[in-house]
């Protein structure tokens, strides 16, 4: 056989295996349907029904070692995974219930031993554990260095002491990521340094959780959390002390890989809502789809959502090939973000009156695919490194 031809037959068995991951995935989405997800919009409560039928199913594992009970695949497996959980109805409230499985956790599959990964992955593919990230603070938001989060050495431990904010599931969390400070910010040599991360159990008695209610994706909570004397155990701490901040960077560009997916995947959902409702919806004795005026703008989000996902796959190729995808993978959060929004209110705009009504579910589409245009990532910080990074261009910040 030519190398060509190996080559071919490898394009063709990976072609298989990713149609099998949305044919699977689909199966398990499509069992929560709409009213499923506005009920969820509207009481608030966690799909545990949704993560229960993923993580029986196998997805939560998808990322994770095979030799911890999960599948061992790519980003690009993920990625598509995600785009079928995020395309049928369920938005961010569905993406988010299983995102935070893929690569949060991933500094205790590349920095944790054997024994954290032994007693904790398991945990999380079986769904048995949801994880809070304890990562944003009230005065350093993006600017992660300046996080004041402080884990005192104590014997057998660290005292924890400190508050974080946006920190998602910890209504319903069992555990929880912490990045600490083990060394002040001013003590430091460099601004990077001092930095440690925890997994831990997410104990109530010394971490107080008050929920914030947010525009959209009200299923899956965001919560300031207070901190007062929490005791970590020494076997809790991942990778080296002061080394959490090189360890957190590992999981940044499959992250925005995923982020950029999920809304391109709502933006489809919505484009292809209001898509349906322009053929069936007639004013003046004809079809409103029929008029240039609806026509174009849809065809338009179209073309946006299809090279988004070009540049979303090129990152996750990249990065599943050991290259360097930093450009790419912002690039794919940023554009995939912008796309999923136009789409979403176009569609809103598309669906006229009805748009703004809950019943068509565009007006939920559109609360919820905003997220994506804020975290985990602003657009303007993208920019800022598209222009440092790729043309060379002075920092700005």
């Amino acid at each position: 056989m030519t190398e060509e031809a190996i080559v071919a037959v490898s394009a063709e068995e990976r072609e298989d295996t990713l149609n099998s991951i949305r044919d699977g995935v689909r199966g398990v989405v499509r069992k929560f349907d709409d009213e499923y997800w506005l009920e969820r919009d509207e009481d608030g409560k966690f799909p545990d029904e949704f993560h229960r039928a993923m993580a029986d199913a196998g997805w939560l594992g998808i990322t994770m070692p095979e030799e911890y009970g999960g599948s061992g695949l790519g980003v690009t497996e993920a990625a598509i995974m995600m785009h079928e959980v995020a395309n049928n109805g369920g938005g961010m409230a569905a993406a988010s219930s299983v995102h935070i499985n893929l690569f949060g956790p991933h500094p205790i599959v590349v920095f944790g031993n054997h024994e954290q990964k032994s007693e904790w992955i398991p945990r999380l593919v079986a769904g048995k554990d949801k994880v809070a990230f304890g990562v944003t603070e009230p005065d350093a938001g993006l600017d992660t260095t300046r996080i004041k989060t402080f884990a005192e050495k104590v014997p057998g431990g660290y005292k924890v002491r400190g508050q974080k904010v946006w920190t998602s599931t910890a209504q319903v969390a069992s555990k929880i990521m912490l990045l600490t400070r083990t060394t002040r910010y001013e003590d430091c040599k460099r601004p990077t340094d001092g930095i440690t991360i925890f997994y831990t159990d997410l104990d109530r008695s010394k971490i107080e959780v008050q929920r914030i209610p947010k525009m959209g994706r009200k299923a899956v909570d965001s919560n300031a959390i207070f901190i007062e004397d929490l005791f970590i155990p020494d076997e809790h701490r991942i990778g080296e002390e002061g080394k959490g901040f090189s360890y957190i960077l590992h999981s940044l560009n499959p992250e925005r890989i995923l982020v950029g997916t999920e809304a391109v995947a709502i933006g489809r959902d919505a484009l292809g809502r209001a898509a349906k409702y322009a053929k069936e919806r007639v004013v003046f004795s004809r079809p409103i789809g029929q008029n240039q005026g609806i026509q174009h703008p849809l065809a338009e989000k179209w073309m946006y959502l299809e090279s988004a996902w070009l540049m979303l796959m090129k990152a996750a190729e990249l990065y599943d090939s050991h290259k360097p995808c930093g450009a790419e993978a912002n690039a794919g959060k940023f554009l995939g973000a912008r796309a999923g929004y136009d789409a979403c209110l176009q569609a809103v705009l598309t669906h006229g009156g009805f748009g703004y009504a809950k019943e068509y579910h565009v007006e939920r589409l559109l609360r919820e695919v905003t997220v994506t245009r804020i975290a985990p990532v602003t657009e303007q910080l993208i920019q800022s490194f598209i222009a440092e990074k790729v043309l060379d261009l002075p920092k700005s910040y």
